[in-house]
Order: C-alpha cells, then structure tokens, then sequence
C-alpha cells in the first residue's frame, strides 16, 4: 500500500476532563474517502479538526502527504473544507461566494473568473452565478459549499454531517452526487457522519468511533458483515445478540454448535474457540428466514410464535419468541406475511450467524 496521503499518530485530545480522542491511531489513503463514522458525542469531528488545524493535538501528531503538520496552521494545510450549515454569505452570489476563496488568496481575477466557472460547471450550477443563496434550493446551496471547497484545488476535501440539514430524499441523491464529483477529480477525502447508511453509501472505508476511540476499520461489507465488537454490530445495521455456550466443534473448526435457551443452534466457526466457552452471538434480522409451520424440520430450523409484527411498507418486521424464551427480531419482505401469535418456524442460516470474541 502506498504512503498514507493523511496520518493520525496516536493522537490524544481533551477539552477539560472530557478525553475527546484517546490515543487515535489511522492512516487515510491518497484517493480514497474514507468516513468518521459513530454516535454524538464519540469524537469524530473533533478527529477532524485536527486534521484541519482547528484543534491542536495533546499528545499525538497528525501528517499529511509525509509532512508533520501538527504545528501548521489551518490555512497552510491546503485543505477543502464544507460544513453542516452550508456557511454561505447571504449578501453574495453564487459566484461571489465561491471566488472568495480565490480573493483572500490574491489570485489574478482572471484565473478566478476561469476556476469559478470551472468549479460551477463541476456541480451543474454555472446558470446560478447571479443568483443569492436565498435564491436557490438546500441541495443547490450544499452545491455551492462544495464548489468553494474545490474551487482552489486542495489536496483534501474535508465534509463535517454536510447533509444533515436536508431532508431524507435530498440527503440521499445529494449522498451519489458527492461520490460520484469525488471519484471524478480523484481527491482524498473524510467525511464524519452518525448517519450509517449514509457511510455505507459513500465509503471506500469507514472508521466507526466510540467514546473518543476507533472502534473497528475496514470496508464498508466488512464493516457490516464481519464487526469485531458489540458495539460495531449494534451501531451497524440491526442485529439480535444472544448469549450462549460453545457445545461443540468440527474437525476444522469450521462449524461450531452452540447452546441458548435450549435451542443447539449450528455457526460460523472462529479460532480459539473451545467447548464450554461463553460466546455472543449475533445475526441480521434480515437474514434470518420465516418459514410455515407446516415446513419440514431441518439444521438450525426452530419452531416459534409471532409476537408481534409491523408492517414498514416494503418489509415486515417481526417479534418471535422461540425456545425457553429467545427473543429475535426478524424482517423480511412483504410479499408474505404472519399473524401475531401465529406459530412460524425459524431458519437461521448457519452462515449468516456469527461469534464476536469481546
């Protein structure tokens, strides 16, 4: 893999006795997006502002392009920058707006006029340069944010919940237009966001965070697939947990056979695992399967009542009670659809259930 384009070495950050980043420790290629992504409150935009500047690390140092620039400030770092409320100035046009970059930097106002334009037409927005913020659309102003961040040409694009204050439809095509205006000018990019699906989406990575610290790194399939803790398997998606007991393994490992509530439920194997052993598992709601209660026993195919079901439009979402009392959620399409306290038998395909070692 080639040099990181940004660094986060040990980086430790407090306001008062609050420990904001604890010792984060991530290296963000050249090119690719790569997403903060975690709850209110689990430091990553403070993470961000020491990559801007804005914050200066207690311990730690960040680099960019293999330079230290923990010491550096905010405006020497070449860094595009667009935020959650737009920050256009409302006295300014479109145009305006997006040269102003360009004027503080004493750029010929030919240039500017050339790189504006260029930058407008990058976001479909160059029949807008006369216009007012006040006179164009929440998409359209988010455009202008991110024309002003690119109109100079920096080496990163930085975007702190750039779409939080739109509404759900918006959020979304505006979610395909940045990924799509990224992958076209190759840039580095971060991108903090509490919005999972919204990570999903965009990242070529994504680095969910919890109480100041990194929780789990990886790709967006492996992020949701396989998360390495509780918390990462929770805040991802939906999943049931459930607690149980190692009975016993194949020769390979490969297959495991555990115990909860009285049901022997056949997983995924991991290493290290032993008979005995006390073992969360987990599985999606969505790959969980709803089977008649007429349909043949099988492998993993448990026999349980519908305690409650809501209907979501495009799916099903169930409440099923088996064995001595396990409870799990279940969603599933809605072209079939059972009644509460309705008996249904379970399938849990043994693929799709897994172990997390905490």
């Amino acid at each position: 893999m080639s040099d990181p384009m940004i660094e986060l070495r040990g980086v430790t950050k407090r306001y008062g006795d609050v420990l904001a980043n604890d010792n984060v420790t991530l290296k963000i290629q050249r090119g690719e997006l790569m997403t903060l992504l975690g709850p209110s409150g689990c430091g990553k935009t403070t993470a961000l502002r020491c990559i801007t500047g804005h914050n200066v690390p207690d311990e730690g140092e960040v680099w960019i392009e293999g330079r230290n620039v923990t010491s550096v400030p905010t405006h020497k770092r070449e860094l595009g920058m667009v935020f959650q409320n737009f920050a256009l100035f409302p006295h300014m046009t479109v145009f305006d707006n997006v040269e102003f970059p360009l004027m503080i930097r004493r750029m010929d106002k030919r240039e500017r006029r050339e790189r504006v334009m260029e930058a407008l037409r990058l976001i479909r927005m160059e029949q807008y340069e006369k216009h007012y913020p006040r006179e164009v659309s929440g998409g359209q102003q988010q455009r202008v944010g991110l024309a002003r961040a690119l109109v100079y040409r920096p080496k990163v694009l930085l975007l702190d919940e750039p779409l939080s204050n739109l509404d759900a439809k918006l959020r979304e095509e505006m979610r395909f237009e940045i990924r799509d205006l990224i992958d076209r000018l190759g840039i580095t990019a971060v991108y903090v966001t509490h919005d999972q699906a919204e990570a999903l989406a965009l990242s070529d990575r994504v680095a969910v965070m919890s109480a100041g610290h990194i929780e789990q790194v990886g790709t967006p399939d492996e992020i949701y697939d396989y998360p390495q803790s509780r918390f990462v398997a929770d805040f991802i998606g939906l999943s049931d947990f459930v607690e149980a007991a190692v009975i016993s393994l194949d020769s390979a490992g490969e297959m495991v056979t555990v115990q909860a509530k009285g049901l022997e439920i056949l997983i995924s194997g991991r290493r290290n695992m032993s008979p005995g052993q006390s073992v969360l598992l987990f599985v999606r709601p969505n790959d969980v399967e709803l089977l008649p209660a007429s349909s043949e026993a099988g492998t993993n195919v448990f026999l349980g009542e519908v305690e409650k079901m809501t209907y979501l439009g495009d799916r099903n979402d169930y409440r099923i009670v088996l064995g001595d009392g396990l409870r799990l959620r279940v969603q599933t399409d809605g072209k079939v659809r059972f009644n509460e306290c309705e008996r249904v038998k379970v399938y849990l395909p043994p693929a799709l259930c897994r172990v997390i070692l905490e």
